[in-house]
Formats: C-alpha cells, structure tokens, sequence
C-alpha cells in the first residue's frame, strides 16, 4: 500500500496538470503508445499503465509507486517533436545533466547487481529473461550482455562480467545517447534504479526492496 504523503500529492498534482494539455493522440507515432480517448496506455517494464490527466493506474488498478509515475508522466511530457536519431550506447555518466547522480548510478544502481549477483551468472541471465531481456544484436565481449526496452524508444543495455581470481562482478548499465530526449537525467537514474531492484527481486522472492 502507498502513503500518500503530501510531497506526494503535490508532485503527483504537478505532474498530471502537464499532462493535461498534451495532444495524446500525436504521441502514438512519435513514442510507440497506444491511445484509447482520454486515456494512454504505456507499457513499462512489461506491464501496461493507464496514464491520464485523472491519474495513473498499474495493471491491477491501483496506483503506482511515485517514482514510477513520475517516469511515467515525464515521459509525455517530454515527448520531442522529431525522433532523435543518435543510437549509439553511452554510459550514464555521458549525458549531459547526470553530473550530481553520476555516483548515486554507480553506487546504488550497477553495484548492486553486481554483488547481488556475484558467481551467480546463471541467476542473473535468468532474471533478465524473466524481466523481458534479451541478447542484443551486437557482438559484445562481456560473458553477459542483455538488452531491455522498458519504455517504447528507451532502451537499456546490460553489460555483466563475473568475478575472477583477480577481478570482482562488473555491471554497467548502458542507454542509447537519444534518450536523454525522451526521459532527463533524473528519471534515467530512477529507471535503472528500478531495473536493478526488478533484477534482483527476481532472482530472490523474498528479497525486501520497494517498487514491485
């Protein structure tokens, strides 16, 4: 169950005031949604959410977590008026505003996974695939490389080497460098935050973190 506490409610408030003057219907071609009257449908993370200016629902109707929401909203919000075309893989690091969340991505996000899943390859290729990961269609030389498309147009990039005699677990998560058009530094960091817990909660069904 959420608490609805008053930063809650007005940034949730914020959020959905925005959205209430944007043309849904423009959105499906330019971000891959599906638009039905007042209402758009964004699949995230493979569930479908119903975004809105009445407010957002998950799958089973209820409301998402805040920082989902946020994603969520954000998302159409800044939706650009022409697909941005720079696809090659960058690091969070690379984008422009990440400056004061560089460590928290490093810290919180990619080390994470790698403790978690330290000698435990097999785990961790097995909750990418239950969580919608696939290989991508590049040739890579980590001994795990998966892609995941959270949101139409924002896809992320899994890179995972085992630990070693002389090295421990590396992970790094990478975006295309286009989607910082899509989504600012502040909710790419909450994305792969989410990604990192999905992961892990996955692979341990006890395991207590938010966001489920």
């Amino acid at each position: 169950m959420i608490t609805k506490s008053p930063v809650f409610e007005k940034t949730y408030k914020k959020y959905l005031e925005q959205v209430a003057g944007i043309e849904f219907k423009s959105l499906e071609e330019k971000l891959g949604v599906k638009v039905e009257k007042d209402d758009v449908m964004i699949p995230f993370f493979g569930k479908s959410y119903m975004v809105s200016a009445r407010g957002i629902i998950d799958p089973s109707g209820k409301l998402p977590p805040l920082e989902v929401s946020v994603v969520l909203c954000k998302y159409l919000i800044l939706c650009p008026d022409v697909k941005p075309i720079e696809d090659d893989w960058v690091s969070y690091r690379d984008f422009k505003d990440s400056g004061p969340l560089t460590s928290y991505f490093a810290n919180s996000v990619e080390q994470p996974i790698a403790n978690y899943f330290s000698s435990r390859l097999g785990e961790l290729e097995k909750s990418c695939e239950t969580l919608g990961g696939f290989p991508p269609g590049i040739e890579l030389s980590y001994e795990l490389s998966m892609q995941f498309n959270p949101l139409p147009r924002v896809p992320v990039l899994l890179l995972y080497n085992d630990a070693d005699d002389e090295f421990p677990a590396h992970c790094s998560l990478l975006f295309e460098r286009r989607a910082e058009k899509y989504l600012d530094a502040e909710c790419l960091a909450i994305l792969g935050m989410l990604l990192s817990v999905y992961l892990r909660k996955r692979a341990k069904k006890d395991l207590i973190v938010k966001y489920a």
